[in-house]
This record gives structure tokens, sequence and C-alpha cells, in this order.
């Protein structure tokens, strides 16, 4: 059942147009469809257990359509998504995630993401409980794939679910991020398209994985020519001097 927007309270400043002229527009049932189907996918691989994660999707307007708080992944009625307006107000649809505000800052400092998908993959969430993992660049430079759809991880310290400072954190990082961990939390990956952050989110957690299993190993990670050489060829931008080492 739709409800009554909040009254003249905003949870995020104006973003700017999500669709500049000239870009093509996806019809509102069309985004909420693809929200459900591939929130489900993630869910049905386990990459996302209960009612865990969230995802948004920019709309025409410079609103968003954001998946419900306390909402599975795997079992989301398009009609029930939440409809923000560009402030932040809720327009129709469930009350949203509490995340918001992680949301909002990350539309707001990288201006090319049309969509945000926040999980608590297993393998994500381990790496940031451990004490070598450096802020900067959580994940080594261990495949071409990992740095084409990830760029160079951030992480960020622990902030308790919807805590609004976390916006400030996120902030902070000055958009040089698409992807970034939370710790003992989860990553968030912002991406052009919703397949593109969903395609990136789930290579992060597979690059997670990878570490974990050759910790103490000795692995061969990319060497710096061979970043070097991704960034030339592919005109990537995220890279942190960390992955050049």
């Amino acid at each position: 059942m739709a409800q009554s927007p909040p009254a003249a309270h905003s949870m995020l400043g104006r973003i700017p147009d999500a669709f500049p002229q000239g870009t093509a527009r996806v019809t509102d049932s069309r985004l909420r469809e693809d929200i459900c189907r591939f929130a489900r996918s993630l869910f049905e691989r386990g990459l996302t257990p209960g009612s865990s994660g969230n995802i948004s999707v920019r709309t025409d307007d410079g609103g968003w359509l954001v998946t419900p708080t306390n909402a599975s992944l795997g079992f989301l009625d398009p009609a029930r998504l939440s409809r923000l307006d560009a402030q932040g107000r809720l327009l129709d649809g469930d009350k949203p995630t509490k995340e918001i505000p992680l949301h909002a800052a990350l539309y707001d400092s990288r201006s090319s993401a049309k969509a945000i998908v926040h999980l608590h993959s297993t393998h994500a969430v381990a790496v940031t409980m451990l004490p070598e993992i450096d802020p900067a660049s959580a994940l080594p430079p261990m495949t071409p794939y990992f740095l084409m759809k990830c760029g160079s991880t951030a992480m960020l310290p622990y902030y308790r679910p919807g805590d609004p400072a976390v916006a400030d954190a996120i902030r902070g990082l000055a958009g040089k991020h698409s992807s970034v961990l939370l710790a003992n939390h989860g990553p968030v990956v912002a991406g052009e398209s919703l397949e593109a952050a969903v395609f990136a989110t789930e290579e992060l957690e597979e690059t997670a994985k990878l570490y974990l299993l050759l910790r103490g190993l000795n692995p061969r990670y990319l060497s710096p020519a061979q970043v070097q050489d991704l960034i030339k060829t592919f005109g990537l931008t995220d890279i942190h001097p960390a992955s050049l080492q």
C-alpha cells in the first residue's frame, strides 16, 4: 500500500539529472522489474542473506527507486519498491531502506552513478575484519576484471547500519572510488547502470574470496606494468597508487 510522503522533510540534497539530454530513458515498470530480477539473483546465489542488502536506481526525474527496509532481496514486489523524489521524500511504496544516507552520499560524489548495490556478502565482509587491509586499496590487483569493474576498492571504518555519519565518510573519498567496503558490514558499489553495479559487486565478492583463499601463500598479483597497461588500454580512472606498487 502506498504511503503518504513525509511532510517537508528531505533525506538528501538535490541530485543532478540522472539522464542528461540525449540519453535513453527507461520506463518505471522496467526499472522496477530489473531491480527485482537482479535482487532475486543475488539472493538466490547466497550473496546477501535474509533481509540484508539494498539496491537503488536513479530515475528520469532525479529521484530514486529503492528497495524497502527489512525486505528480502529474494522476494521483492515491484509495486512496493520505495519511490523517492530528488530531495529524498517518500512519494509512494513501502518505507525505504535505512541506508539512504549511504546511497545519497555516493550518488552525490559520483555524478556518473545511476545505480548502487549494497550487500552483506560473506567474503567481502570477512576481508574487512583482517588487520592488514589498506583502507585506500583494500584488495590487491589480483585480476584484470577486478580493476576494470571495481577500480581500487576503499575501506571505511565501522559505522552502525543507517548511521548518517557514513555519508560524511563516503563524501570524504571525493568520488575517487566506485566500490567501497564498510568494515564489519559489507560492500557498496556504484555503477553507470544497474547491471554494471551488480556485476561489479559480484566481481568484488569473487576477488575477496580469492584473497582469502590465497592469504599467506605469497600469490603472484598483477605487476605495476600490467596495471598500467590496463589503465592505458581501458581508460581506467579509479586506480589508487597502491595498486601500482
